[in-house]
């Protein structure tokens, strides 16, 4: 069997604050889109250890060893999950260091690809820290994050065009967010107040992604990125999706979003171009 690994996207992202451990606490509204890795998973016979192989366009950048998929794994066997070894075959196609989150994809399909019961809570917060803060995002097609902890499912359907760029600028998100000098209030999101698809659409046009700033002023390349990008006809909006360097741009139909990349790519043929849509 063929497993489809889906990218994602931050709607908006707010970085709130810093807390004790040194990581930062934030708020995003997400989806997950259609640009997908795809995994095959086989049961190894009388072997004792897995073997994890990555092929594809981003695959050199990801580690052979104690990679997200093989550390999922691990856990499982750990937590007495599962118990065999496993041939795991990769094929990258999502930008590595871009934001879009295809590691942590990548372990979350394989962990409910492998589990045939349900995860007691504690465990699967284990397993979450150790993979990954993002690992939670993959269990909902659109979610809300409501702090660093706690992930919701978001109910509405709507479904949105995007273009994706990736600049292959490798921005450290350690880096970044130790940046981070002005913290955002914590807001309350209503699912409610946003039943219709343009009052959906107007709240994201009108949050952010508090690290964009930062990372314009790193590189200033990016700012003329996204600025290029609004301007698309029947551009929504533009924004980074996480601490950088994946830009996406949000369209109302697929046409306009073919338009605008075969702009894009004249005027930046050294980027990574896709277009995508929401699931």
């Amino acid at each position: 069997m063929i497993l489809r690994s889906y990218a994602k996207i931050n709607l908006s992202l707010v970085v709130n604050k810093k807390l004790n451990n040194g990581l930062h606490d934030l708020q995003s509204i997400y989806s997950l889109i259609s640009l997908h890795d795809t995994i095959s998973i086989k049961t190894i016979k009388n072997k004792k250890k897995d073997l994890i192989s990555i092929k594809g366009p981003f695959s050199k950048y990801v580690k052979k060893s104690n990679n997200s998929v093989g550390k999922v794994l691990n856990l499982m066997r750990k937590f007495k999950l599962i118990s065999n070894f496993y041939q795991v075959k990769i094929y990258k196609k999502i930008p590595v260091f871009a934001g879009f989150g295809g590691g942590t994809s990548n372990a979350a399909v394989v962990l409910r690809f492998l589990n045939k019961k349900k995860i007691e809570k504690a465990i699967f917060e284990k397993i979450s820290k150790i993979v990954g803060s993002d690992f939670k995002l993959f269990f909902f097609k659109h979610g809300i994050i409501k702090n660093l902890k706690n992930v919701e499912k978001l109910s509405n359907k709507f479904k949105f065009h995007v273009l994706l760029v990736y600049p292959r600028i490798n921005c450290s998100t350690k880096t970044i967010y130790s940046l981070v000098k002005n913290y955002s209030k914590k807001t309350i999101f209503s699912e409610k107040k946003y039943k219709t698809r343009r009052k959906f659409i107007k709240h994201l046009v009108n949050s952010n992604n508090d690290l964009q700033l930062i990372v314009e002023k790193k590189y200033p390349v990016i700012k003329r990125l996204l600025s290029s990008m609004n301007a698309s006809k029947n551009s929504y909006y533009s924004r980074m999706t996480g601490s950088g360097s994946g830009c996406y741009a949000l369209f109302a139909d697929k046409n306009s979003s073919k338009v605008a990349l075969k702009k894009l790519r004249k005027k930046y043929p050294k980027f990574w171009f896709s277009i995508a849509k929401t699931i």
